[in-house]
């Protein structure tokens, strides 16, 4: 399966404009994470889940950290049988694994502004691998910004090896994440 992250690393974007202290919390509405994986070959099957919480967190030395979730059950599909199959046991196994968890490295705040690698942990069905997404450059305000990012992963490096002659291996994800200070 691909992944293509767009919004949820744009949190890390927004605290570029920030005091170093400031902690930011990815808002959920409007922040949502897009995924995509081909069936047969010849069609892809799409989703969006629409709940992400989590910070971006100001650490030494002018970097920060990502630290966000994303709720399976708040999954979105055309079809609500491929949702179904989707968050069933073969695949996210939502039920016994109900959040997804991205912990990134320490990562500068440049990046976050103008974009580049953003390295971290992925946490899938209680496997968790280190993955790399790429942060394109965040659109940000005096009180919000939006950080996107775009990334492949591999469902059988998360334990997700079923129907492997139907369905890719490679998901694409894109995240769109939209990031607000915390309170003083």
């Amino acid at each position: 399966m691909r992944l293509h992250v767009a919004a949820a690393l744009l949190a890390v974007a927004f605290t570029a404009h920030a005091s170093p202290s400031h902690v930011w919390h990815i808002q959920s509405p409007p922040s949502h994470v897009d995924f995509g994986v081909r069936l047969l070959w010849l069609h892809t099957v799409h989703g969006r889940f629409e709940t992400i919480s989590g910070t971006v967190e100001p650490q030494a030395g002018d970097r920060v950290v990502v630290d966000a979730r994303i709720a399976l059950d708040s999954l979105s599909m055309e079809s609500p049988r491929l949702r179904r199959w989707v968050l069933d046991e073969e695949f996210f196994d939502a039920a016994q694994y109900p959040i997804l968890h991205f912990v990134s490295m320490p990562v500068s705040r440049r990046a976050l502004d103008s974009g580049g690698a953003l390295d971290g942990q992925l946490t899938v069905r209680g496997v968790t691998r280190p993955v790399r997404f790429e942060l394109l450059p965040a659109h940000c305000t005096a009180d919000a910004c939006t950080i996107e990012a775009r990334g492949e992963l591999r469902r059988s490096d998360f334990g997700m090896t079923v129907h492997r002659a139907v369905l890719s291996d490679h998901v694409q994800l894109a995240l769109a994440i939209a990031i607000a200070r915390a309170p003083d």
